[in-house]
């Protein structure tokens, strides 16, 4: 097998996310990437992603891999190829070779997603597909001193989409930042693994914190629950965009982990 890792980057905004949905007629990444690859190999190509991104949100570095058994192209010409036959909103950013049991998904040890707040009095129309606007005025201190409680091993339950079954939901945050440029403000999560729509409901808990609705030490209280109706809102997907995935034995495996924010 010649298993190929591929780097792909994409605006999610006409997308139904990352994952195929066949029969539906609704159109996806993976969709997309499978008839882009089965252009160039003149056979069909199953790629197999690193996150399942959700509709409407964004990627810079999802990762996929595919068997390339039978093609002719060079591995250095992979990315310029495939980038002439994608639409303008998917690209292609870099492919490699990898070891037969490389997994985009499974051998993953770390992901990062950073959502996007635009915190101004007057919207952006720049920015409006890529982030949340947000008119009040916000407490960026008292939004880093919460999300340092959500920092370490714990039970997210509390973040978790109600009705979405998973084996576990204690998962590791190994780092959560927020960081201000201008009106913008990075809300960045990087972890061993995220449950359904858990970066949405952190950021929509953090919003409230900032907003002065809810102190900071409340979050603690919020995962002790592990009750969702005990934390904010899940705000809209636009504002999501999946940075980067990790490999090489950083962390810990994601064996039969959900990622589908």
């Amino acid at each position: 097998m010649r298993n190929i890792k591929l780097t792909v980057a994409y605006d999610g905004t006409e997308y139904h996310g990352f994952q195929e949905q066949r029969g539906t007629g609704l159109k996806t990444v993976q969709e997309v990437l499978e008839k882009s690859l089965a252009r160039l190999a003149g056979r069909f190509v199953r790629v197999i992603g690193a996150g399942r991104t959700d509709a409407g949100v964004h990627a810079r570095g999802q990762v996929v891999n595919f068997d390339a058994d039978g093609w002719h192209i060079p591995v250095e010409r992979i990315v310029l190829a495939l980038n002439g036959v994608l639409p303008p909103d998917v690209a292609a950013i870099c492919a490699e070779s990898v070891p037969a049991d490389f997994h985009a998904r499974f051998s993953a040890t770390a992901k990062t997603y950073c959502y996007t707040l635009y915190n101004s009095r007057v919207p952006s129309p720049f920015h409006r597909r890529y982030s949340l606007f947000v008119p009040r005025p916000l407490n960026d201190n008292a939004m880093r001193a919460a999300a340092e409680r959500l920092v370490g091993e714990h039970d997210f339950a509390s973040f978790q989409a109600v009705g979405t079954p998973v084996k576990s939901t204690v998962r590791i945050l190994y780092r959560v930042t927020v960081e201000r440029e201008g009106p913008l403000v990075f809300l960045r999560f990087r972890g061993n693994g995220f449950l359904y729509n858990m970066v949405r409901i952190m950021v929509g808990t953090l919003l409230e914190v900032g907003l002065g609705k809810r102190p900071p030490e409340d979050i603690s209280a919020v995962l002790a629950a592990r009750d969702r109706t005990r934390a904010g809102p899940t705000v809209p997907p636009q504002g999501l965009c999946l940075e980067e995935v990790e490999y090489a034995g950083e962390g810990n495996r994601l064996d039969s982990i959900s990622d589908r924010d």
